[in-house]
């Protein structure tokens, strides 16, 4: 075993020693826990009975990023059930018309559960056209005005100390089956060390080739039109200029429960997003189709193909860095001027290119063998950019858990949220430990799986393209 390999395999065990104690450190805030709020209601009209939260005490600002609906229908009792984050400081129900009755108010998180104590229940910290008395254990609720509710101060409760005494086993376990899925992936890296690290070495030697033929390459794809090039820009231009029209001013999004929780203009908020998947989009088409459409080099014994699907994301990333430029524009235009965090969106595009390379690197192997996959994956991006999700807001939707954790498990969820992060909330990537632990030891594995894979079909690429 040569010296170099030796210090890598040593850099690479230390790196996931160290991971291994971070993501057992790691304790996840209480504010970003949530938890299942019940409440039993009482009324002879019907009601839509709002709840917002909040996270921040003594913060009286209430947002629809923080906030559950309930409809019910005219009945002796009907139990409602939100979901609140565990760190919440106050809480707010809205009424919208005659008399409601509130009683059995708790908290569940798991299998524990905590339930308010009627006194504190019968006094709620603020009343706004509504008043209110005790009666039959609870509170009931007269709409005297045109926007009734009343607000509970929910500093003292213990919900944060009940949510972590209910989830603290579950949260072990999966810190350790992370820790394990962590060290499978290296060990597997460890074992194959040379093949894993061949097709990076041969993109670093010919990175030079490389560049030159995706130059080539953004070249050609428009030769022979009389406005070249600028056919790159003009159709992602149009399709954000089409999603803006129908949302903002046919759908008037602004008033839309799935744009709730937008804090800027919403063509801001939308061009943030569909600049990393316009991105991903066309550099996942261009690398699956990089074989077949560069069938004479790989029936070249003295070519390096492994390249190839690196040609066209590179050339996919001459558009990407002409839209980001066009966006901190816009952005300026609209007041608001680049910071810091904006130098997170290289770090987010290094992101989508190890994401798609991996996954190019399977797909440009199989679909000269399964010419179908093209067409799957134009459906797969079809349903991709709804699901990421990029037109609606998902921080502005109530949506039960298990939903929210399953949009999470799109690793361009990651991407697309740390853009809006940088131009948009002023987040840093480290700021979510989770999502950014998840989406490399994803990455790492379709990386992996990708590679394999296309070195085994290597020998078979000339007789199939």
């Amino acid at each position: 075993m040569s010296k170099k390999r030796i210090a890598a395999s040593i850099l690479v065990v230390l790196f996931g020693v160290a991971l291994n104690i971070g993501v057992l450190c790691y304790d996840k805030p209480a504010e970003s826990k949530t938890t299942r709020l019940e409440v039993t209601v009482a009324s002879d009209t019907d009601q839509q009975i709002d709840l917002y939260y909040n996270i921040e005490e003594g913060n009286d600002e209430f947002n629809e990023m923080q906030h559950g609906a309930g409809a019910y229908e005219a009945s002796e009792e009907y139990a409602l059930t939100y979901e609140v984050s565990a760190g919440v400081q106050s809480l707010r129900l809205d009424i919208t018309k005659g008399s409601a009755v509130i009683r059995n108010l708790q908290f569940r998180y798991g299998d524990g559960s905590v339930e308010v104590p009627a006194e504190q229940l019968t006094a709620p910290r603020m009343l706004h056209d509504v008043t209110a008395r005790a009666k039959d254990g609870g509170l009931e609720l007269t709409a005297e005005g045109e926007d009734p509710y009343v607000v509970w101060d929910t500093s003292e409760w213990k919900i944060s100390a009940m949510a972590e005494d209910a989830f603290e086993l579950m949260t072990i376990v999966i810190k350790i089956l992370l820790c394990l899925v962590i060290d499978v992936i290296i060990l597997i890296g460890l074992r194959h060390f040379r093949a894993l690290v061949q097709v990076p070495r041969e993109i670093i030697e010919n990175r030079k080739l490389i560049f030159g033929l995706a130059k080539n390459d953004f070249k050609t794809q428009y030769a022979g039109s009389y406005l070249g090039i600028f056919w790159a820009f003009v159709q992602p231009i149009v399709t954000v200029l089409v999603y803006w029209f129908v949302f903002e001013k046919g759908l008037r999004a602004g008033d839309m429960n799935t744009k709730a929780g937008i804090t800027v203009p919403f063509v801001l908020w939308l061009i943030a997003g569909i600049v990393p998947w316009f991105f991903f989009q066309d550099a996942w088409n261009g690398a699956t189709n990089a074989l077949m459409q560069y069938s004479y080099l790989v029936k070249k014994v003295v070519f390096k193909i492994s390249v190839l699907p690196v040609v066209k994301i590179i050339s996919a990333l001459f558009v990407h860095m002409f839209f980001v430029a066009f966006a901190i524009i816009l952005y300026c235009c609209y007041g608001r001027l680049p910071d810091l965090y904006l130098l997170q969106i290289l770090y987010y595009t290094l992101c989508m290119i190890v994401l798609v390379l991996g996954i190019s690197y399977a797909t440009c192997a199989i679909v000269g063998f399964f010419r179908d996959l093209s067409q799957i994956i134009s459906i797969v991006l079809q349903v991709g950019i709804w699901i990421t999700p990029i037109m609606w807001n998902f921080d502005g939707i109530h949506l039960p858990s298990v939903v929210r954790v399953i949009f999470k498990l799109n690793p361009m969820y990651y991407v697309v949220s740390g853009y809006r992060d940088a131009f948009i909330n002023k987040v840093w990537f480290w700021e979510h430990p989770e999502l950014t632990i998840y989406f490399w030891v994803l990455t790492a594995a379709l990386f992996g799986v990708g590679m394999t894979v296309f070195r085994k079909l290597k020998v078979h690429f000339a007789d199939v393209l």
